[in-house]
């Protein structure tokens, strides 16, 4: 019987107008009170995750920054493995072409979370993500000055081909773990570069033993690239209808897509008509 849900956030939990559907979230309520635990898995930091967490029933798990930092949703710090600042400035350095678009993430309230060189507010890719987290962005020329505490990542954005070969060249080059993410509908991409071991999928682990349970009693529902090291540890790893085609290609189950309350569709099938 599955005890544990893990939920993806963008493109799964949410629809592709940034919404959660309400069949998605009478479900979610529905299986919180048969029982089961629920976790939001994402990219997202704490801040930026906030508005999605805070529309939910009940408590929840955060499994934020690819797996770098474990919260509850009054903001508790259950687990964080931070990037050393000796590896994030040699991202750095190896990156400058990328300089534009980098940010380094500090897991702190507030201003200075998300630090870029410059911020361009009105960047025709960026500007949504500059808009939504205005509060919490800092400009600091050099980049490399902000580094006087361990960052939880140093993150690219980009077009899709860009970004996919950043991730191609940084991924197994260093002391450190590489999450892609792409919205190819978007043209628009994400790098995280995070302490090594840091995936959506090995906190997941480190939290189901910490509750006493076991693999073969959680699922993972997601849809892109950075999801797959959580699809792979959940004894049922479920895939959106509008996942990205390299998932498809794993032959794992499939719900609907995230337009039409996916994430409601695989908890009704797999979790609550098994406890009826």
């Amino acid at each position: 019987m599955i005890r544990l849900i893990a939920l993806d956030i963008d493109g799964t939990l949410l629809d592709s107008h940034g919404d959660i559907p309400q069949d998605n979230r009478l479900a979610i309520g529905r299986a919180i009170d048969q029982g089961v635990e629920i976790v939001l898995a994402t990219g997202r930091r704490y801040d930026f995750a906030r508005p999605i967490f805070e529309a939910l029933p009940g408590p929840l798990t955060l499994i934020l920054s690819n797996g770098a930092i474990v919260k509850t949703k009054d903001g508790r710090t259950l687990i964080r493995s931070l990037l050393p600042v000796s590896h994030a400035r040699a991202v750095l350095a190896d990156t400058l072409e990328h300089r534009e678009s980098a940010a380094l993430i500090f897991d702190r309230p507030l201003d200075g979370q998300v630090i870029f060189e410059r911020v361009d507010w009105e960047h025709p890719r960026h500007s949504r993500f500059f808009h939504a987290n205005r509060p919490f962005i800092s400009e600091i020329q050099p980049l490399e000055e902000a580094l006087i505490e361990d960052p939880v990542q140093v993150m690219f954005t980009g077009a899709c081909a860009a970004m996919r070969t950043l991730f191609t060249r940084l991924r197994g080059n260093g002391p450190y773990s590489v999450a892609l993410t792409e919205y190819m509908h978007r043209d628009f991409s994400l790098v995280d570069v995070v302490r090594a071991g840091c995936t959506k999928g090995a906190a997941l682990k480190a939290w189901t033993e910490r509750r006493g349970l076991r693999r073969e009693q959680v699922m993972a529902v997601g849809d892109n690239l950075n999801d797959v090291e959580m699809l792979e540890y959940a004894g049922y790893p479920v895939l959106m209808g509008n996942a990205a085609a390299e998932l498809r290609a794993r032959g794992w189950a499939t719900t609907a897509s995230n337009d039409e309350a996916g994430v409601s569709e695989a908890i009704e099938t797999f979790v609550l008509s098994k406890a009826s």
